[in-house]
């Protein structure tokens, strides 16, 4: 009798085991899914910057597609919670379990969704459109940004595209294209800067840029690494943007003063930026290149204009370039007019000490300073330079 019992123990226990319940789960329609595996993965990235990277996150988990497209992951190790993890799924021959495809949001491979201890979270997906289709039933608040991220993340990209197909891919038109992909940043910056959710926030700043370059919004990732540090100094993802964004890894950001620049002129002197910035009211440092298309439009189409308009009134250009032949250099100022203002070069091509010295590695690039050397805006181009110019040196625009 007590082997009986003891084996009717053993049963029970080996049932109540089997139906522990998922802590992850779902189905998959897999009926567009010739191409892909039916299996699930679970990824943890380690840091911050790994998030939506390939190759760098830990496979935590696999899970097999069953009848129904039902998975589930039944157990997680330790985690410091609350954790943002990536669902996963992967094409037919690939070899890595955390390749994440991370191009085009409207077929991404991963899903990056928020886990604490004892959640059980249930999702729905196509397998094919992975991260455009999941849904999840009852989700936390946490996830539920995540998922307004990722809706409001497609309509913008889509707009981005739509816009981009109208635009010529040659040089002349960077700034167009730049401009459209800054409208599509702004809105995921636009979410970043309003919602409560750390970790929803944390990875709409990493969509911002896959890439990790923030050198153009670099107001917005200081911002974000100031307002995530102070609520939450301890997490170690905060701690790694707080690092990543220290101004002396930024462009000198808006609001702050120029540091005291040398410049080697092209008269051959050399110039403080105090000195440049004696009796001007707004001081603009272009930072350009004689081989820039855009730059050399620019040249012609908004820096002369603004220049006859307003140098008798306490307004001065210092264009300084990325020069390493002096002849070029020249010829570009005469023929597109620009060489009524002043000029500075090292004549060391993209390497020397300017962009150094302003933590840049993008042209064209500039600044507006007031008198001060405060710069009051950047990387203002086009029609919207125009504007702010017309704005400040009218007094509508406060220092």
């Amino acid at each position: 009798m007590r082997g009986v019992f003891f084996l009717l123990l053993s049963t029970v226990a080996l049932m109540v085991g089997c139906s522990k319940p998922h802590v992850i789960s779902g189905t998959l329609d897999l009926s567009d899914g010739s191409e892909w595996q039916p299996k699930v993965y679970l990824i943890q990235p380690g840091k911050w910057s790994e998030v939506g990277q390939s190759f760098v996150g830990r496979v935590l988990d696999s899970a097999e597609v069953g009848k129904g497209g039902y998975f589930g992951f039944q157990g997680l190790p330790d985690i410091e919670n609350p954790a943002l993890l990536e669902l996963a799924v992967q094409k037919k021959g690939e070899g890595y379990a955390n390749l994440l495809q991370n191009e085009d949001p409207r077929t991404d491979n991963y899903f990056p969704l928020v886990w604490e201890s004892g959640d059980q979270i249930k999702i729905k997906a196509g397998i094919d459109r992975f991260q455009a289709s999941l849904s999840m039933e009852s989700p936390s608040n946490a996830n539920e940004e995540i998922l307004r991220l990722r809706d409001l993340r497609i309509r913008a990209f889509e707009r981005y595209m739509e816009n981009s197909s109208r635009v010529s891919d040659s040089d002349e038109a960077l700034l167009d294209r730049e401009k459209m992909l800054f409208n599509y940043q702004a809105e995921l910056m636009e979410f970043a800067n309003g919602t409560e959710e750390m970790l929803p926030a944390l990875l709409a700043i990493r969509w911002v840029s896959p890439e990790g370059g923030y050198e153009r919004v670099a107001e917005f990732f200081y911002g974000q690494a100031q307002e995530w540090g102070t609520l939450y100094p301890e997490h170690s993802w905060v701690r790694e943007i707080g690092l990543k964004a220290e101004k002396d890894k930024l462009p000198i950001l808006q609001g702050d003063l120029m540091p005291q620049l040398e410049f080697p002129m092209k008269n051959g002197e050399t110039l403080l930026l105090d000195e440049v910035l004696k009796g001007k009211k707004l001081l603009l440092l272009d930072v350009w290149a004689s081989w820039c298309a855009p730059c050399r439009i620019e040249n012609r189409n908004v820096l002369l204009p603004l220049w006859e308009k307003y140098q008798s009134n306490h307004f001065q250009i210092l264009a300084y370039g990325l020069e390493s032949s002096e002849k070029a250099w020249a010829n570009a100022m005469e023929r597109d007019g620009a060489d009524r203002w002043l000029h500075a070069s090292h004549l060391l091509g993209d390497q020397n000490p300017l962009m150094d010295a302003l933590r840049l590695k993008t042209i064209p690039a500039n600044f507006l300073l007031d008198g001060e050397g405060r710069v009051l805006a950047k990387n203002l181009h086009g029609e919207e330079l125009i504007q702010f110019v017309d704005a400040y040196m009218a007094g509508l625009v406060k220092e």
